[in-house]
């Protein structure tokens, strides 16, 4: 979900070209997957989110990537999501290898548009990013009819995959200082969202959504349009979930879309990290303040902080999924068994008592958890 502010200096120069380029593209449609009438239900409640596999926050050899997948596939991990963004192609491309070796009715698979991406020598992300290591590939970004078709068939053949289940319209939103999020929302109004409703009513994918870190931005979506599912990140977490629960949560049920919550642990952290939404400057002395009040009762109650940020975000009965990143297989290991630890429910009630948690918020696990 993690954009860079800025882009590098030569960005400008040569999006003209590549907007041309884009604009003159003959698409190559997918052919269709899905039934008309196909169950669109996301059924996974855990899933793998692959920003790391793009080197997101550290730097992971292509080994360690792929034992970290394999480590997720053979605990029974069958939900992916990635993103062009991730890595500017890594990731799609680390996971599509891992995947071409795995029956592809035997898994769910989301991805991104948004950005399209073009070779670039000149390119290199800019000092001090979220990504880490090398790239070749520059962006612009494109929320037009076309440039969705255009950015699902990259990911496609970057991956080596024939489909893509759901596909998430990506950081259309005010944290991305890129872009004019309201101006681009226009643009998605009359591209993008339709040309999904298109795709999804002709079976190439099941269905589409938002992916964005603010909860404003898919309540229009819900207003304009008819989304099937979105990917909600760092927005329903132990730190922050008001406006999520208050807001979201009722309208997304009415309209029976489908919630993904994903940044659970708020960039690690609910998990130790001294680094919140994406970076080390965003942590501030209330944000502390309020870990720590978190951490000392956790530790009344034994209960390990991690887990129970991972059990808050799985609780309320709007959300289908949870996608947590893992850069190791010992994190995938961690995860999944933070699924079923026992939490009593004297940790929640005393959360509740001091204010930390909102008083409605659901905090018991009431459905069997499917990888």
């Amino acid at each position: 979900m993690n954009n860079d502010s800025t882009l590098s200096d030569n960005t400008a120069s040569s999006e003209h070209s590549a907007t041309d380029a884009s604009a003159n593209h003959t698409i190559r449609n997918p052919k269709p997957a899905f039934a008309a009438d196909a169950n669109n239900k996301l059924e996974h409640l855990f899933g793998l989110g692959c920003v790391a596999a793009g080197n997101g926050m550290n730097l992971h050899s292509d080994a360690e990537v792929a034992q970290t997948l394999q480590t997720a596939w053979d605990l029974g991990v069958r939900y992916y999501d990635t993103s062009p963004r991730y890595g500017n192609g890594l990731s799609e491309r680390r996971l599509g290898q891992f995947l071409f070796n795995q029956n592809r009715e035997d898994y769910v698979l989301s991805s991104k548009v948004g950005r399209l991406f073009w070779g670039d020598p000149g390119y290199s992300y800019p000092k001090d990013t979220f990504w880490k290591g090398k790239t070749y590939e520059n962006y612009h970004y494109d929320y037009s009819a076309s440039g969705v078709r255009r950015s699902i068939e990259d990911s496609l053949n970057r991956m080596g995959l024939p489909y893509l289940d759901y596909v998430f319209v990506h950081d259309i939103d005010a944290r991305n200082s890129d872009i004019d999020w309201e101006e681009k929302f226009k643009e998605c109004e009359k591209g993008a969202f339709p040309e999904l409703t298109r795709m999804r009513e002709e079976g190439i994918i099941k269905g589409w959504g938002l992916g964005v870190n603010e909860v404003e931005p898919i309540m229009r979506a819900l207003e304009a349009s008819s989304p099937d599912i979105s990917l909600l990140a760092q927005q329903y977490s132990l730190i922050k979930h008001e406006d999520a629960l208050e807001r979201l949560f009722p309208k997304a049920q009415k309209c029976e879309m489908q919630i993904v919550l994903g940044g659970i642990f708020e960039s690690g952290f609910l998990a130790g990290k001294d680094r919140y939404a994406y970076q080390p400057d965003n942590v501030t002395a209330q944000l502390r303040e309020k870990r720590a009040k978190l951490n000392a009762i956790a530790e009344e109650y034994n209960v390990d902080l991690r887990t129970a940020a991972l059990q808050f975000a799985i609780a309320p009965s709007a959300v289908s999924s949870v996608v947590v990143g893992a850069s190791s297989p010992k994190q995938v290991q961690q995860n999944i068994d933070s699924l079923t630890a026992e939490i009593p429910d004297e940790f929640w009630q005393t959360l509740k008592q001091n204010g930390l948690i909102m008083e409605q918020a659901a905090t018991k696990v009431e459905r069997s958890i499917k990888l």
